[in-house]
């Protein structure tokens, strides 16, 4: 009943921590006000933060916009530089699938002068790592160029780079946060003259004279097509039909033009337009929603649309739109709105890839906010249809590939461990029937190694602790909008993870839970420990019939995350804090609150007297990991006398082997202790009584079969002599 009392106190602790200061970012899904995407911006961002000494601040400007900062001069207005929201500029999402959404400033020679994170969606920084970890990111690029080769990393002067420390255990959110500034800095300054523009040659276009119908179109990426889902803006999308639908292609090319508009209609859209201006149609196949927007308004904005390549967006006013009067090629569909845009810049090239924009609203279905996002689609010209075919073009790796390439050698070395742990449990036969009860070594060697590995390079080096968390994420993700650059972006637990589904499947959760997680590794190592120094005598199994009614606490847990996380992701993030994890292994115990290091070492302690506490009464992670493990395709040896002894469940630390010598695939952590003593002739009681009756008998001990018996003796009967007339003859 004291360990009852124990673990009791210890899940109030951990409801308890959600009161503990400080709990979360203030930033952490921060509501913005309504005004902020306005032209006003700094009416209702703190610009002045990000632009010190400022005074005054212009209505946005510019497409993509920026504000101009001022300063008073002798009753006039000195213009000090230029205040940007990353969002304005740039959707590029952090670990969370979500932008990190940033007020940036920057003066008119081009130098970063205050960065501030108005709102984040990233659960390491929730109440694992602190904010200030990020604001300390952030500043070290004031004083900076928005020209220079900043990176993530070390410094390299011999190639130019200039390098940034990284947040420990946030990798991929300061990689997508460093593209967010150099992306948001470059697009104001090379509208502002800071950055001189990109020259890209024109593109030359062949012509064979062909007539493609719209399948042909397609097939050869002559036209693309946009859509954007319900759930990508946060509705239900229920009736199965797309937000908004587009198709999408450049006109100039002849046999584009000539296929899409007819020989007639293609020569007048030519002639319309001047040397280097390109044209591109837009219809609208789907959806109810407009592309158009505030198009209509006499000089207004086309500002549901737009084209960027590379730093570059182009915009559209109503002087670039011409009227789309039907589509000549066979097959093409019926569409709802149609517009023929022009690109007038110079910086535009139709020889190398762009990207067509939908700007949309997106409701978050958390906090019911809503923010703008971008939807894009890439499109380039076919080689066929370019002279000397598409150009070289290197485009920037997206973040979870240099977090890949800079890790390479360690997640080399993380597979090499994940497929040498699979291969030894795939030979546990070999390996249990080398050992016996008092000496398991040949099981322990490779159990013991996986546990140290698990702990230090897994654990604390790679910090690659699989969490509730992440199950949560890719629930929501199959449910709503699946992302493979969010799930790339951190490979550690991207492989675990894959590596943990296949195992479950096949041998079910125990592969992971007992042998490869960090944290159900150090509990057993402690316990272990705890033995070894003398604490034997006080370690206990709690009685069965409290076991089996404790044991359904953490699928309690784990249904009431899932059921949280259905109306408020950010609080399902909270309360995962019943996890020690982040705690033990990724943030550092001198870093956080003293409820989170206490609730930590707690239940750490009690592992010294209690085999795994954690793993077998409160995690929820191995809750959603047991429930498929009933469907895995291989599972432990069981004879039949396993119904009447009791030696395997006696020595069970996991308590998985019920009265009648079943073993409970969805609480066992194969430490294989049990195959141990299946196979062993003296400490496997059945096994004991029939090599002691053969010894009797004079009977030799054959070898023990897979099935856990004696392999039995066929006595060889030689062939008697020939008899008969045969035989005499």
């Amino acid at each position: 009943m004291k360990l009852l009392s124990l673990l009791l106190r210890l899940v109030a602790l951990a409801a308890a921590l959600l009161n503990a200061p400080p709990l979360w970012a203030t930033a952490y899904e921060a509501e913005l006000p309504a005004g902020i995407h306005g032209p006003r911006l700094c009416d209702f961002a703190p610009c002045a933060e990000v632009f010190p000494g400022a005074t005054s601040f212009s209505e946005r400007k510019g497409q993509p916009p920026y504000v101009e900062a001022y300063a008073d001069a002798q009753g006039h207005k000195k213009l000090l530089g230029y205040v940007m929201l990353s969002t304005d500029i740039t959707d590029t999402p952090a670990y969370s699938g979500k932008p990190v959404v940033t007020l940036i400033g920057m003066d008119v020679k081009g130098r970063f002068t205050g960065v501030k994170v108005l709102k984040h969606s990233e659960p390491i920084l929730l109440l694992g790592i602190p904010e200030s970890a990020l604001t300390k990111f952030n500043d070290q690029y004031l004083g900076k160029f928005v020209g220079d080769n900043i990176e993530i990393g070390r410094s390299r002067p011999d190639e130019g780079v200039i390098g940034l420390d990284a947040i420990s255990g946030a990798t991929v959110t300061v990689i997508a946060q460093n593209q967010v500034m150099l992306a948001s800095g470059a697009a104001v300054a090379r509208q502002t003259g800071i950055l001189a523009p990109v020259v890209r040659p024109q593109a030359t276009f062949t012509d064979a004279g062909r007539r493609l119908d719209w399948a042909a179109l397609a097939r050869e990426g002559l036209v693309q097509r946009l859509v954007v889902s319900p759930q990508q803006v946060g509705l239900d999308g229920k009736s199965g039909a797309p937000f908004i639908e587009l198709w999408f292609g450049l006109l100039n090319p002849p046999e584009a033009g000539r296929s899409l508009l007819g020989p007639a209609g293609w020569q007048r859209v030519m002639e319309q337009l001047k040397s280097g201006e390109q044209a591109l149609f837009v219809i609208r196949t789907g959806g109810a929603e407009s592309f158009k927007g505030s198009g209509f308004v006499r000089g207004g904005l086309y500002d549901r649309v737009q084209v960027r390549q590379g730093m570059d967006t182009f915009t559209f006013r109503d002087l670039d739109y011409m009227p789309l009067y039907g589509l000549a090629a066979a097959g093409a569909p019926a569409y709802g709105e149609s517009a023929i845009f022009i690109v007038r810049s110079p910086a535009f090239s139709a020889a190398y890839p762009w990207k067509l924009n939908f700007l949309g609203n997106r409701v978050d279905r958390a906090t019911g906010t809503r923010s703008f996002a971008n939807f894009e689609t890439p499109y380039w010209l076919p080689d066929g249809v370019l002279q000397g075919g598409r150009p070289q073009v290197d485009e920037p790796a997206a973040p979870w590939v240099k977090v890949w390439k800079a890790r390479a050698r360690d997640i080399a070395l993380f597979a090499a461990l994940l497929v040498a742990v699979a291969t030894a449990y795939a030979l546990r036969d070999q390996l249990t029937r080398r050992a016996t009860r008092k000496n398991k070594w040949p099981v322990n060697a490779f159990k013991y190694s996986a546990w140290g590995l698990s702990i230090g390079f897994v654990g604390f080096g790679a910090m690659a602790q699989p969490s509730v968390t992440q199950v949560l994420t890719w629930f929501h993700a199959l449910l709503f909008h699946w992302t493979w650059a969010l799930f790339l972006s951190d490979p550690f637990i991207f492989l675990f993870w894959i590596f943990i589904i296949v195992t479950v499947f096949v041998w079910g959760r125990g592969l992971f839970c007992g042998w490869l997680c960090p944290f159900g590794s150090l509990s057993e190592a402690l316990y272990k420990l705890g033995g070894a120094l003398g604490l034997k005598r006080f370690q206990r199994q709690l009685p069965r019939a409290l076991h089996d009614k404790l044991k359904w606490v953490k699928y309690g847990v784990f249904f009431g995350l899932l059921a949280v996380s259905m109306f408020s992701m950010g609080l399902a993030e909270k309360l995962a804090e019943v996890e020690p994890f982040k705690t033990t292994f990724l943030v550092g115990w001198g870093q956080r609150a003293w409820p989170y290091t206490l609730f930590a070492a707690s239940l750490l302690g009690l592992s010294l007297f209690v085999e795994r506490p954690f793993c077998k009464y409160l995690c929820p992670l191995g809750a959603a990991l047991s429930m498929p493990s009933t469907f895995r395709w291989f599972g432990l040896r069981r004879k039949q006398a396993c119904s009447s002894c009791k030696a395997c469940a006696v020595g069970c630390g996991a308590q998985a082997i019920d009265a009648d010598g079943r073993i409970d695939h969805r609480e066992c952590l194969h430490c294989l202790d049990c195959m141990v003593l299946y196979t062993d002739t003296h400490a496997c009681p059945p096994l004991a009584k029939e090599r002691k009756r053969r010894e009797r008998e004079g009977l030799p001990l054959t070898p023990v079969g897979r099935d856990g018996h004696f392999i039995p003796i066929v006595p060889v009967v030689s062939a008697a002599p020939a008899q008969g007339p045969a035989a005499r003859s």
